[in-house]
């Protein structure tokens, strides 16, 4: 599991960078000023879970349990859950996926 987490925290912090970028570049004139800060708190929280799966990477090599490797998959659950739901909400527009949003966190 740690090799797992580290990896996922990997992948999800390049995305979380990728996504920031895109949404400060491409989305900037295309979002209004609401649902870009939307996007942002997305890409925000998107790299605060990668650095905390990167931290259950390395809990994971030193106290291998089950308590590390459940808060490992609820990180990738709240990445999943309430970064998407952000994601989808100010591209989409649909208000309720806010509803959705505090499940992942």
């Amino acid at each position: 599991m740690e090799r797992f987490f580290f990896l996922w925290g990997s992948i999800s912090g390049f995305l979380a960078v990728a996504l920031g970028a895109f949404g400060a570049h491409l989305l900037k004139d295309r979002l209004t000023p609401e649902m870009a800060g939307i996007f942002d708190v997305g890409t925000r929280y998107h790299m605060y879970h990668a650095l905390a799966l990167l931290a259950v990477g390395w809990a994971a090599g030193r106290w291998p349990n089950a308590s590390v490797v459940a808060a490992g998959w609820l990180f990738v659950a709240g990445t999943i859950i309430f970064c998407g739901s952000l994601y989808l909400l100010s591209l989409s527009g649909m208000r309720w996926l806010g509803a959705i949003t505090p499940i992942g966190g």
